[in-house]
């Protein structure tokens, strides 16, 4: 458009300079010349649009919004009108407790309150993009700064809404998923009537009041207590199972040889436990028959 209204105002001085100093007459025509080359060729780059990959262009002529969109590639258009550029790819925004770590500087957290009044402070990041053929419509009615006007207020109230439902220690532990995919359902929805698409809900951080932390510090910790405790009684009844087996052994075994030797057998026994005695040289005994036996260690 610029080059367009360069070659203008050269043709305008093509005619007006003739006019007013006779000398430029002589030149006129080739003034006039210059200002319609450039016309054209500022009509003729006017006409022709680049659009970047991922990236979707929306015309606008004279206020008025085109409801034809502008895919990657050169497209050829009307000279006057004016392209404004959508990205469709995926974009991420994130609000944090942490300077610098958000969207916004500062502390950007969201603060919520938990069904039995608590405050609890949630970290978020959104992944989303445009759809493309809602481009005009999002330009129409919102503007090209959808992230502030759509997709921060609606992530920060829903996530509000939905925390009530919730006791703080719930949403800390057992209740995170499903608060995670409630509140992505009620986004999702809100997105896709104003022309976006949910692609991901991260949580990234839930932070509970320090007395409600310390709470459930000491409670995981007596429930830790509980459970060395349960396998100390555990490793005590397997000794005191090992102890009673190893007694019923020893008495199994006394019985057995209480009631199980002979005579015949002590005498083995002793004639074994002397014949490889250092101290044995020459021992008599008898058989029961009167019968001497001789033992000699040599």
């Amino acid at each position: 458009m610029t080059i367009i209204v360069v070659g203008i105002v050269i043709l305008v001085i093509g005619f007006v300079a003739a006019k007013a100093d006779q000398s430029l007459r002589a030149y006129q025509t080739l003034i006039k010349t210059a200002g319609v080359i450039v016309i054209l060729v500022g009509v003729s780059i006017a006409c022709v649009v680049q659009v970047e990959p991922g990236q979707v262009g929306v015309q606008k002529l004279f206020g008025k919004v085109n409801d034809n969109i502008l895919e990657s590639g050169l497209n050829i258009i009307n000279p006057l009108v004016q392209v404004v550029m959508f990205d469709v790819r995926t974009e991420n925004y994130t609000m944090s407790g942490v300077t610098d770590e958000g969207s916004k500087m500062g502390d950007d957290a969201i603060r919520v309150l938990s069904a039995d009044g608590l405050e609890v402070i949630v970290d978020l990041t959104v992944l989303y993009k445009v759809v493309p053929s809602e481009a005009p419509r999002i330009l129409k009615e919102v503007g090209t700064d959808y992230r502030n006007v759509l997709v921060r207020p609606i992530c920060r109230t829903k996530i509000r809404d939905n925390a009530v439902y919730y006791d703080a220690v719930a949403l800390y532990s057992t209740k995170r998923d499903e608060f995670q995919g409630r509140i992505f359902s009620t986004i999702e929805s809100n997105f896709k009537e104003r022309g976006l698409m949910l692609e991901q809900l991260l949580v990234r951080n839930l932070t509970l009041p320090a007395s409600v932390k310390a709470t459930i510090e000491s409670k995981i910790n007596a429930e830790q207590d509980a459970q060395k405790m349960t396998f100390v009684l555990q490793k005590e009844r397997q000794e005191a199972e090992r102890k009673r087996v190893e007694a019923q052994g020893i008495a199994d075994y006394q019985k057995i040889l209480s009631t199980g030797l002979s005579d015949k057998l002590l005498q083995y026994e002793m004639i074994k436990a002397i014949s490889v005695s250092p101290n044995a040289k020459l021992i008599f005994m008898t058989n029961g028959k009167n019968l001497p036996i001789l033992v000699d260690s040599k």
